[in-house]
């Protein structure tokens, strides 16, 4: 599968914080667009959603580069009672892309192939990806050290190069990706995009709530923790949200049940404490998303003249 895309990026899922609004504006960027259906408190909602993203893209008018693809993000777990409900609104929608997440994604493929999508499966180790391969994924989303949310645990280097012993199918890898130069670095490791959630966070087009998208603004890697003692899994923790809602970051150490749909509940973990991952450096300012993936552009073609330099400088012989 080959994406027309102004870059190999996805702007990535996520939870609370995607909506409509930033997958558009990712969309007529030159990017991928993408949101977790839990973000919609019900099925009429993300029935909104689906119908304003798919009009608002079908009516944008062609610029200098080409309009990115949307993708929806489904949570295959058991705890996610409303998966069939969800996966009814994407066979009508059809995204070109679904993102399954925390779960086999099975229950998704026969149904996107059969509108002629493809299936994406986010996976955080080795056998994961094994199976979601097994199961028949167009294409693996390797979440590896340094994400935002729910982590993984591999350095992306060598999650790529360990995916590719089996695998030869489209592969995002996302981790601390910060700035165009780690765009081309995943390129050039053996991934084919970039997933990138904590550079989108803090944009106009975001849903976080403005302390949030300044927090992220202001904070560094230095400033977060991994820890499942928030949900259950292991997620990036920014700690000064942690200690705000009177949490000693250093004490998360009771592991609750599993629980990633968006139930009262949950909504009081993602809401109160928030998640960053190690690209927070890359984060100056709050802005839209069209000024951000400008700058990725740049330094995207930037980093790619010098890796080709210094490629051209490496395989020069020396005659004896």
């Amino acid at each position: 599968m080959t994406l027309n895309l102004r870059l190999p990026v996805f702007a990535a899922p996520m939870f609370l914080v995607s909506g409509p609004e930033l997958v558009i504006a990712a969309c007529k960027a030159g990017i991928v667009g993408t949101f977790p259906t839990p973000n919609c408190r019900n099925t009429q909602e993300l029935d909104a959603w689906m119908a304003e993203i798919t009009s608002a893209l079908a009516s944008a008018k062609p610029g200098p580069y080409p309009i990115g693809p949307w993708a929806a993000n489904l949570i295959t777990h058991q705890s996610n009672a409303r998966l069939a409900d969800d996966l009814a609104l994407v066979k009508t929608y059809r995204p070109p892309i679904v993102i399954t997440a925390l779960g086999s994604p099975k229950p998704a493929i026969d149904m996107v192939h059969g509108y002629g999508g493809a299936v994406f499966a986010d996976v955080v180790n080795i056998n994961l990806a094994r199976k979601a391969v097994a199961a028949g994924a167009d294409g693996l989303v390797c979440v590896s050290a340094g994400a935002g949310g729910h982590t993984g645990y591999f350095s992306p280097f060598a999650f790529v190069s360990a995916i590719r012993e089996f695998f030869s199918g489209p592969v995002i890898i996302g981790g601390g990706i910060a700035d165009g130069a780690g765009i081309a670095g995943a390129i050039a490791a053996g991934a084919d995009y970039a997933y990138m959630g904590t550079r989108f966070l803090p944009t106009v087009e975001s849903r976080a709530v403005e302390p949030y998208k300044q927090m992220v603004a202001d904070c560094g890697p230095d400033d977060l923790i991994v820890s499942a003692g928030i949900t259950g899994t292991p997620a990036s923790w920014l700690k000064p949200s942690l200690l705000a809602a009177g949490l000693d970051p250093s004490t998360l150490n009771e592991k609750p049940e599993r629980n990633y749909t968006a139930g009262e509940n949950t909504l009081k973990r993602w809401r109160d404490l928030w998640s960053a991952g190690q690209s927070l450096h890359g984060v100056k300012r709050i802005e839209p998303v069209a000024a951000v993936v400008d700058a990725l552009e740049r330094d995207f073609r930037q980093a790619v003249k010098r890796f080709e330099a210094r490629a051209q400088s490496c395989s020069a012989t020396v005659v004896v």
